[in-house]
């Protein structure tokens, strides 16, 4: 069953977590979390594909290489992107005081960032921040490890999912954060996972990667891809399931309950926008391919036309079929039916008769459903988006100073 609660990273048999206050913040909150298991684990993480990768992405990349980690430690308030070899040194220097700290070896630590580009670690703060959250692990540090790593999110993101394999309980927890310059191919977007589920590494990572495609890489707040993103997972195997090593019906029940972990994370990220006063799914279907049904999808998720007439509650559907039309994939209007809500707006090439007050209605609404039926197959596809609002600008151009 999942769970959106406070388990989260400490729900999973061995796990335990810390978030403290470091100084790194401008705010003076939680800025440093650390995330242990007390025996190896097998990891596996998808990261951003900006070419312009943060220094503790390229860190962790190489964790994730090796197959094994015991720990992540994670700061927000600064991305340590775009800093050059300091910026490389200060990176591995996180991995190697939490190594020393937690009695491991550098290479098994994870290490992320979050926050303003272009600025270098204080290393002095880092320092006595992850040796105060080593110190504090604790089984019910899921929480304050989740506020520790969130930026402009009005909240932490965790969720907690147990299964059976076998005849063994298996348990995930999670913690993200993630608010604004989410686009797809990862977002800024940070996203630890722990499992005490015993399984092959390549099957690990493999079912990572699949999962990612439809659930992390289906939302887009802003349209922006972010420097520093990325999902890891750790499984220690703890739960003591006969290990997963082939494509077996284990593994689909694992990578069910993982896609159920991402799905839910990916829309409470969407959900929390930053500045967002409205949740939008965007549903097409009757494509020729998923890849043709997701391109419309964000398309009309990335418009900041259709945003912003969410925003003032407009139901102005011509923004979202002109959305459509310029995708860049194939698309008969007089095949194509859209809807906002259970609402009929446009139908086979031009605007369609409906109820004004029902639309009101649903247009006042949080959680809206754009549906775009495309009539040329079978295939589809469905993004996660939130409207375009004042409070987004003002989020934005505020942020450095």
């Amino acid at each position: 069953m999942f769970r959106e609660n406070n388990a989260g990273v400490t729900f999973a048999k061995g796990f335990t977590a810390a978030g403290v206050k470091a100084g790194i913040k401008k705010s003076g909150k939680a800025d440093i979390a650390v995330i242990y298991t007390e025996k190896e684990a097998v990891v596996a993480g998808t990261f951003t594909q900006n070419a312009v990768a943060a220094a503790p992405v390229h860190v962790s990349k190489a964790v994730v290489k090796s197959g094994t980690a015991f720990a992540i430690v994670a700061n927000a308030g600064c991305a340590n992107a775009c800093t050059g070899q300091q910026g490389m040194d200060d990176a591995n220097q996180m991995a190697a005081i939490t190594a020393q700290e937690l009695g491991v070896k550098a290479d098994d630590v994870i290490v992320a960032s979050t926050g303003v580009i272009g600025v270098n670690l204080p290393m002095d703060k880092m320092e006595l921040g992850i040796k105060a959250a080593v110190k504090d692990l604790n089984a019910n540090g899921s929480v304050a490890a989740g506020n520790a790593i969130i930026t402009t999110d009005t909240k932490s993101k965790a969720c907690s999912l147990e299964i059976k394999i076998g005849d063994k309980k298996v348990r995930l927890g999670a913690i993200a954060k993630g608010s604004g310059m989410i686009q797809p191919n990862m977002a800024t977007m940070l996203c630890f996972i722990t499992t005490d589920a015993a399984i092959n590494q390549k099957l690990l990572q493999k079912a990572l990667s699949e999962v990612v495609e439809t659930s992390f890489n289906m939302i887009s707040v802003d349209g922006d891809m972010s420097t520093n993103d990325m999902v890891v997972v750790m499984a220690n195997g703890m739960a003591e399931n006969v290990e997963i090593t082939t494509e077996n019906d284990d593994y689909k029940i694992f990578c069910d309950a993982l896609d159920k972990i991402c799905t839910g994370i990916s829309q409470e990220i969407a959900k929390d926008g930053e500045g967002a006063t409205k949740f939008l799914t965007i549903k097409v279907t009757g494509s020729t391919s998923f890849a043709d049904a997701k391109t419309v999808a964000m398309s009309v998720a990335k418009s900041p036309l259709v945003k912003t007439a969410f925003f003032g509650q407009d139901a102005n559907w011509g923004r979202v079929i002109c959305a459509v039309g310029y995708a860049g994939v194939q698309m008969i209007p007089e095949q194509t039916i859209v809807k906002f809500g259970d609402i009929t707006v446009f139908d086979k090439g031009m605007g369609a008769a409906f109820d004004q007050a029902a639309l009101r209605d649903v247009m006042e609404a949080h959680d809206i459903e754009i549906s775009i039926d495309m009539g040329l197959g079978d295939e589809e596809a469905t993004v996660w988006s939130c409207d375009l609002s004042y409070e987004y600008v003002k989020i934005n151009g505020e942020y450095h100073t």
